[in-house]
């Protein structure tokens, strides 16, 4: 616990003497290829904030902007080199061309929905761009809805840091039931979207 704590009042000084291009570069850093946690950026952040050495608004917004950016770079590198690496390695990975055309096909027509709840799902939400720009999906849209997924997330984790401040305990036991809330409201909203469709 103690070396937690180390953890994060480390990434509170950085966050803190690297300012808003800090948050905005971490979360950008996030969102690509080199995944790490959301949360030991936020988090420390929405702290921050409430102590008054950074601006909430600008907190939410460097980060959702980092998020956006760094999922627009995954989109376009998929969109440009991805079908190309996929038909000449993809069968290294059992990849083949027809499952290719099936989630072009499935982003094609559900992917408005499936980049939404992918920005909201652990782990996922770092690649969900890259079946959207294998498919290419329609960049406004894509950018629209990945927007919106980005600021729930992200408007979580800093209010946890706002509120919670550094209290670790605390902030794991909610984080966890947050995810589970999060994911109940996104079988809900799919089961919804379907009932929709049809």
């Amino acid at each position: 616990m103690d070396l937690l704590h180390q953890v994060i009042n480390y990434l509170v000084e950085t966050i803190g003497s690297l300012g808003y291009i800090g948050i905005f570069c971490l979360m950008f850093l996030e969102s690509t290829f080199f995944p790490f946690p959301s949360e030991i950026v936020m988090i420390p952040a929405g702290f921050l904030a409430h102590k008054g050495d950074m601006n909430l608004f600008m907190v939410l917004f460097m980060g959702v902007g980092g998020s956006l950016s760094g999922a627009l770079l995954n989109y376009y590198l998929s969109k440009t080199l991805g079908r190309k690496l996929i038909l000449k390695y993809g069968h290294y990975i059992w990849f083949k061309e027809d499952t290719l055309a099936k989630v072009e096909d499935f982003f094609a027509k559900h992917g408005e929905i499936s980049t939404f709840n992918g920005r909201l799902i652990p782990v996922i939400r770092q690649y969900i761009s890259l079946p959207a720009g294998l498919a290419k999906m329609n960049i406004f849209k894509f950018s629209i809805y990945t927007t919106l997924g980005a600021t729930i997330w992200v408007s979580i984790l800093t209010l946890l840091g706002y509120f919670l401040g550094n209290n670790s305990e605390l902030i794991n036991s909610y984080l966890k039931q947050i995810t589970i809330v999060t994911i109940i409201f996104i079988i809900l909203l799919t089961i919804l979207y379907l009932k929709k469709k049809r």
